[in-house]
């Protein structure tokens, strides 16, 4: 059912028109955007939430490669491990196909973690053992949760067309490491899996 639930909201998030605006959608774009034909952007033009969004997304998929690097090591449980694993392999793909698109669009992006990140980073360097794995897990549901929320925004709002179809192409992937670490959770826990707000939403829709 939950995974149902999720293939249901990444198709809502490409196909409604309410939820979705065309693909070089031109709202928020500046005066000097080239367009390839009336109200259509060209090719690696961007608008401000384009911009925006390489750079978050791009602090999100660093700190997934350092924190899963991290908790490959350190981690107690296998489930934990082979997550963490999965998380470096994922991400390292998706980080090398955005900076492919943030280079043609002349988007300049951060090589390194952030300092929120760093926060946690140097908070999980303290720990060992099930505390780790707790918290590691923990801080992966609260980044996928908002890294969800940040590619809908992009399929919704982005002027890019190639970066909307990253964005697109990433969500149900995203969903599926949600559900994962949430699944990892509970397993360490006891904490029930729980829908991300993200899908919730828009299952309250009619």
């Amino acid at each position: 059912m939950y995974r149902h639930r999720i293939i249901l909201f990444a198709g809502l998030i490409l196909l409604s028109g309410s939820a979705v605006a065309q693909i070089g959608n031109p709202a928020g774009m500046g005066v000097d955007t080239k367009m390839s034909k009336p109200g259509v952007p060209a090719p690696h033009q961007t608008n401000n939430q384009d911009r925006l969004f390489a750079q978050l997304i791009t602090a999100g998929g660093l700190a997934e490669v350092e924190l899963g690097n991290l908790a490959s090591g350190k981690a107690k449980a296998d489930a934990v491990k082979q997550f963490a694993e999965m998380m470096v392999r994922d991400h390292k793909d998706a980080n090398s196909k955005l900076k492919d698109l943030a280079d043609a669009a002349k988007i300049p992006l951060q090589t390194g973690l952030d300092p929120d990140h760093q926060v946690v980073r140097d908070h999980l360097d303290k720990l060992n053992d099930n505390a780790f794995d707790v918290a590691y897990i923990k801080a992966q549901i609260v980044d996928h949760q908002k890294t969800a929320q940040l590619l809908a925004w992009e399929i919704s709002l982005g002027e890019d067309g190639e970066m909307q179809r990253l964005a697109a192409s990433m969500l149900p992937t995203v969903l599926d490491h949600l559900r994962r670490a949430q699944e990892i959770n509970g397993m360490l826990t006891g904490a029930a899996v729980r829908i991300p707000p993200v899908v919730a939403m828009k299952e309250q829709k009619p």
